[in-house]
């Protein structure tokens, strides 16, 4: 198409819409909101996404959390309401039977679930305090940031050591914070006895796990004899393989427990669990429809506002009768003014979408920065996939080519003697 590289064409479609700057205007907007709400929304909801996966990093997703209740159903000789308990031995069992599990990990807790914390002390200072007793494990379900030295290990739980890993709170609340106390190897008193501080986390962000910056761990085996607890468990973190279903493996398992302690296959109220896997699926599945959303509505507008753009061009090529008439009447071909108005359609509708997509990024832009140190807030580097936005340029441009068509033929068509005639 020569057209395009002619000074005379360029020249042309600038006074044609430079006569018309009110009306060119609004034409363009339709597009641009729509190419802006397409980077603006698909930007935010990525940003949504990003934000969720900071909240969740270093905290397996496909994991269930189980522990045990009483009984509503009585079953071989055994009345409702009995208490059920979950043992260590109960691990081995599961990890054999459901071959979906990639790892348990046992805890126990004073002060999580509605019991009572632990009172623990330090130079005439108490407070209160969440314990849990965990294994290594744990610490790949809730990973911790760890500030100061490392997390329980296989050692300190073979040898039941006293040993603590605190929150950041405890730290404060116990050490000279202010100066930077290394902690290591200091002891703090939980319940009549020193335990040896191994390890100081931060939880950066509230509810990103189970763990908060006021509770402190110390060795599964350590707990249990602590507490008297023999090989009882509070709670299992079950851990389910990627490819698996989180659902089933979760059914499974309480299935199992149901079966080894003679309980009814209808009980649903002897074992309780939490699906994490199951909320986080939900969660990314909101995310996901929310792309697709943002993805049909900008393209619905950006079609509205093309569309616009072919009635403005019908108007624009009546009110150019004449002078189509006379390029007609001194030799140009109807191709050449076919192209020239299906030119101005994609000069239009390229130039709107550019502007859309501009200040929608400056939007993103100004949102990232807005909520760049808001770490309560689950929003975190809105970002475009290129690749989605110039396939919607691609979009945009056929269809101005397409819609262009209208106008273009009506110019075609007409007579040069009949438009000579038209005033």
């Amino acid at each position: 198409m020569n057209i395009i590289f002619k000074k005379d064409t360029w020249q042309e479609i600038y006074h044609s819409l430079q006569k018309n700057k009110l009306r060119t205007f609004l034409t363009m907007i339709g597009v641009a909101w729509g190419m802006f709400l397409y980077v603006s929304l698909l930007g935010a909801a990525k940003g949504m996404e990003n934000g969720f996966n900071k909240l969740f990093s270093g905290f397996a997703t496909n994991s269930i959390f189980m522990w045990a209740q009483n009984t509503n159903i009585p079953y071989a000789g055994f009345p409702k309401g009995r208490q059920m308990n979950m043992h260590l031995s109960d691990m081995e069992l599961l990890e054999k039977k459901i071959p979906e599990i990639d790892y348990i990990s046992p805890q126990n807790s004073r002060g999580n679930f509605g019991s009572a914390g632990e009172q623990m002390s330090r130079n005439g200072k108490t407070a209160t305090y969440t314990l849990n007793g965990d294994y290594p494990i744990g610490n790949k379900i809730s990973e911790k940031k760890l500030i100061y030295g490392r997390y329980i290990n296989d050692a300190d739980v073979s040898g039941n050591k006293n040993v603590i890993v605190i929150g950041e709170e405890i730290y404060k609340n116990f050490f000279d914070h202010k100066k930077n106390e290394n902690p290591l190897g200091k002891s703090v008193n939980v319940k009549g006895t020193f335990f040896n501080v191994i390890g100081v986390f931060r939880v950066k962000r509230e509810g990103g796990g189970m763990e908060n910056d006021q509770s402190a761990y110390i060795p599964l085996s350590t707990f249990t004899k602590m507490y008297n607890d023999g090989d009882k468990v509070g709670y299992f973190a079950i851990v389910s393989k990627p490819d698996a279903d989180v659902t089933i493996v979760e059914e499974k398992a309480k299935a199992e427990l149901r079966k080894k302690y003679n309980v009814s296959p209808e009980d649903s109220n002897a074992y309780g669990s939490f699906n994490l896997g199951k909320e986080f699926a939900k969660l990314t599945g909101f995310l996901s429809g929310m792309q697709l959303l943002t993805i049909v509505v900008g393209t619905l507008t950006i079609l509205a506002g093309v569309i616009a753009i072919s009635n403005i061009l019908l108007i624009t090529v009546k009110e150019r009768t004449k002078e189509i008439g006379i390029r007609r009447a001194i030799g140009a071909k109807p191709a050449e003014v076919r192209n020239q108005i299906l030119l101005e359609s994609v000069v239009i509708t390229l130039t709107s979408g550019m502007l859309g997509f501009i200040f929608g990024i400056t939007l993103l832009m100004i949102l990232d920065v807005a909520t760049k140190n808001q770490d309560e807030f689950p929003f975190y580097n809105p970002t475009v996939d290129y690749s989605n936005v110039f396939s919607a340029m691609a979009v945009m441009v056929t269809l101005g080519l397409i819609v262009g068509m209208i106008p273009a033929q009506r110019a075609v068509k007409i007579r040069p003697i009949e438009a000579l005639r038209s005033e």
